[in-house]
């Protein structure tokens, strides 16, 4: 990768621009993140949405195959969508990659009984409606880290700091690393200080937030962000890979989550829609290839987390009472 201390980084189009009269504004040293990683490096990759050990081989060849690096994958189906001999087999072929593996906890608004999420204000979303649903991302969460998972993907505030209680408490592993939902993403500061608060190590934001609102999060908060540079459709389909290096300097330490528009949702998974998912694994692999490549030709492919990093730093945390 191109060492960002020697080469100055250019933005898309510039040199064109400026002979045309038509160049930016220079940037603003204010706005950038004066964050990192734990570790150093400004960024970390993601794969999401990798359903199973079939589609975790076909991402890891792939990503063999067109060299892009990854940090972490993630699943959303869920850890009850996933037998324990999978987990472990899921577990494996991660850990022998040094790749941290991040599932889903528990049972979520859209799949429950209750309506609200189905009108048009879509009352509750993916929250855990009542004690039995927490009680079963609690059981997914125990259950996962004794399989030796040791990232965990949550989309409920109170799931959230539950869990950060468990793992004080020595219920799970104390480095287990919870991981806020793009389902229930912050959209302000305040918002996201809150979730880091509560026990959050990476948040995912929305992506359709501004350059602006990241260096507003940047302000309060160093936390780990998560966001989609292509976000599937149900999130917006969103696709902002000319502005990955832009992203990654209001917003480090960033996780770049290669996702996908125009394909349909695949969650909760089952073998029905196992040619969909495993190309859709693939070709988000691809997609990575894709931003990564732009970086690197703007000259802005330096500062990686070091692969094999996964750990968030110190963070702020709400006190914990007996």
């Amino acid at each position: 990768m191109t060492d960002a201390s020697t080469t100055a980084a250019r933005r898309p189009g510039e040199q064109a621009l400026t002979a045309l009269g038509l160049s930016a504004p220079d940037p603003d040293p204010a706005d950038a993140s004066p964050h990192s990683f734990p570790g150093g490096g400004r960024w970390r990759t993601e794969i999401p949405s990798c359903e199973g050990p079939e589609a975790l081989a076909v991402v890891l060849k792939e990503a063999s195959r067109l060299d892009v690096p990854i940090h972490r994958i993630s699943q959303g189906s869920g850890v009850w969508m996933l037998s324990d001999a999978e987990i472990t087999e899921m577990v494996e072929a991660t850990a022998e990659r040094d790749i941290e593996l991040c599932l889903f906890t528990g049972p979520r608004g859209t799949w429950d009984i209750g309506g609200s999420t189905r009108t048009d204000s879509r009352g509750a979303g993916l929250r855990a409606r009542g004690h039995d649903a927490v009680a079963g991302c609690v059981e997914d969460a125990v259950r996962a880290t004794e399989l030796g998972v040791k990232c965990l993907l949550v989309a409920d505030e109170g799931v959230l700091w539950t869990l950060h209680r468990a793992r004080a408490a020595g219920i799970i592993p104390a480095d287990t690393t919870l991981k806020v939902s793009a389902l229930i993403g912050p959209v302000n500061p305040a918002a996201y200080a809150v979730y880091e608060r509560l026990g959050g190590d990476s948040i995912n934001v929305p992506s359709d937030l501004t350059l602006d609102h990241l260096t507003e999060i940047r302000r309060v908060s160093g936390a780990p962000m998560d966001m989609y540079i292509e976000a599937p459709d149900d999130l917006g389909g969103y696709v902002r890979m000319y502005e990955v290096a832009e992203l990654i300097r209001r917003g480090a330490p960033l996780y770049l989550k290669f996702g996908l528009s125009k394909a349909p949702g695949i969650y909760p998974y089952g073998h029905h829609m196992r040619e969909l998912t495993l190309a859709t694994a693939k070709e988000r692999v691809r997609r990575g290839r894709l931003a990564l490549d732009l970086l690197a030709r703007h000259g802005a492919d330096g500062d990686m987390a070091p692969l094999g990093s996964r750990l968030p730093g110190d963070l702020q945390r709400f006190e914990i009472s007996s």
